[in-house]
């Protein structure tokens, strides 16, 4: 049995033969550890045992996708992983160098209905991790991953015969046809695609240019050190580079990709950045006119205009707001059977009949491209001009101990719940609802909101604010209720910014 044990050091003889594996890797919906500090070969081959174990113990046909991202250690933990799972009964089939959302379309291509995709996302090098699932399109939430965490740690894995190891070759490209089958375009444009020198880079460029855009590459060259920056749609360095080439190449927009290709991050063509849950609105417009009375998925971090627009009104679309996290999301797109869902992060996800209800970054990106080509002789800057105003903050970030987190959530939720309940107001608006499926999200008589949860990862509360009336308001909002209600705990430290 692979027990993990604590304090294992690196460069010594011991490492290479106990399993390491912190247990603050095993996250809400993924696991993540730094590699050799957090977490050994050997407890990678612990994890793969411990994920083989799980799945025959849910009762799943052991049959598993795995793929790797671009790093200088990604095979070699990949390896380590693949040898658990075949010592605990599992037929693995390696697609080599992948995307994430590459290797979620493999279990539908190569009917398994399994998933180990070793990946950090945008993570620093240095950094590794794994995102699993038994039931496609869907990602392990944060049951299955508890249940994993513990047979792990406790050292429950259990040895099956069966193991079978085969290589898939050349999967790469059964999924770009995947990816661009659906996407022609007829009207010229011009595409930034920016990859930030991540996995991402061997697979959009040519994805695009398939789909029919002029393509211009701006850090697509595969580099695990990163140089420029981490390859993430949301980090400011990376959007103003963008930004940047967007100006400069007097393109039509720039699409930015993750690490492991699962979100995607939108400039538009006057050089500015268009948020995702904006990106999202325009593009449940634009689906929303194809398919009638459809249903979307979004996060509760983002903006409040999908339960007032009038063009998603006016096609009969409904707007349901669920937990942050990818996993969350594509369960609730799953059940509800929603056309679409939206995540602030940069997730999408396309369901039946356009996508496989899994989030793309690619497919993301060609749905922007659909859009525009349902569109001709706008742009997309004139397409955003189209939504109503909204002034939305930054995600605002207080220190809080991980022990305490959700406690101070707790008694902040309640505080709204009752307020609420009182017919109690906010700076003068009634509270019309309270969304208490991932902290408190609190509607008010203007389409106005705030917002307080606990961060999934971090020892950090997550603050949102947005304002259907001017920036001063989003201001006043944030500073006379949100900030003075949290100052009333004395777990909660400093921010990371205000407002």
């Amino acid at each position: 049995m692979l027990t993990p044990r604590p304090g294992l050091a690196p460069d010594t003889a011991e490492n290479e033969t106990h399993a390491l594996v912190k247990p603050t890797g095993f996250r809400e919906y993924d696991a993540r550890w730094i590699l050799e500090t957090e977490i050994n070969l050997v407890g990678l081959q612990a994890l793969g045992l411990g994920l083989a174990t799980y799945i025959h113990e849910i009762g799943v046909r052991p049959r598993i996708v795995a793929g790797h991202d671009f790093r200088s250690y990604s095979e070699s933990v990949k390896q380590a992983l693949t040898q658990g799972l075949l010592q605990g009964g599992m037929e693995v089939l390696d697609i080599g160098l992948a995307l994430s959302p590459m290797a979620y379309f493999a279990q539908f291509a190569l009917d398994a209905p399994c998933v180990a995709m070793v990946t950090a996302s945008h993570n620093e090098n240095g950094w590794t991790g794994v995102k699993m699932g038994a039931a496609p399109p869907l990602t392990f939430g944060p049951e299955e991953m508890q249940r994993l965490k513990t047979i792990v740690l406790n050292g429950e894995g259990v040895a099956r015969p069966g193991g079978r190891l085969e290589r898939i070759e050349d999967f790469r490209a059964r999924y770009l046809e995947e990816v661009t089958a659906g996407v022609k375009l007829t009207r010229p444009l011009k595409v930034v695609a920016a990859c930030g020198n991540g996995t991402a880079g061997a697979f959009a460029p040519e994805a695009l240019r398939r789909m029919g855009a002029e393509v211009i590459e701006m850090d697509c060259e595969l580099d695990w050190t990163f140089p420029r920056y981490n390859p993430n749609p949301e980090d400011q360095a990376m959007l103003a580079e963008m930004s940047r080439r967007v100006m400069e190449t007097r393109a039509d927009l720039a699409v930015g990709f993750d690490g492991d290709g699962d979100r995607c991050g939108v400039v538009d063509d006057t050089g500015q950045e268009i948020f995702a849950d904006k990106i999202g609105l325009m593009l449940a417009r634009d689906l929303s006119a194809l398919h009638e009375n459809a249903t979307f998925v979004v996060d509760v971090k983002s903006t409040g205009l999908y339960k007032t627009d009038p063009v998603l009104a006016e096609n009969g679309a409904t707007t349901v707001y669920w937990k942050t996290g990818h996993s969350h999301i594509k369960r609730k797109i799953a059940k509800l059977k929603a056309l679409a869902g939206f995540e602030k992060s940069g997730h999408v996800f396309l369901n039946a009949p356009i996508g496989r209800g899994y989030d793309d970054g690619i497919v993301a990106a060609g749905a922007v491209l659909s859009m525009l080509e349902r569109n001709p002789g706008k742009r997309l800057s004139q397409l955003k001009a189209a939504l109503p105003d909204a002034f939305t903050s930054l995600t605002m970030s207080p220190h809080c101990d991980d022990e305490a987190k959700y406690a101070v959530v707790e008694a902040v939720q309640k505080e709204y719940v009752d307020l609420h309940a009182r017919g109690g107001e906010i700076l003068g608006r009634k509270i019309t609802e309270v969304i208490t499926v991932n902290g408190a999200r609190v509607r008010l008589e203007d389409g106005s909101w705030v917002l307080v949860r606990a961060s999934s990862n971090k020892p950090e509360l997550v603050v949102v604010v947005e304002s259907m009336r001017s920036p001063d308001d989003m201001r006043d909002l944030f500073h006379k209720d949100v900030k003075p209600r949290l100052a009333r705990h004395d777990n909660v430290g400093a921010w990371n910014q205000e407002i």
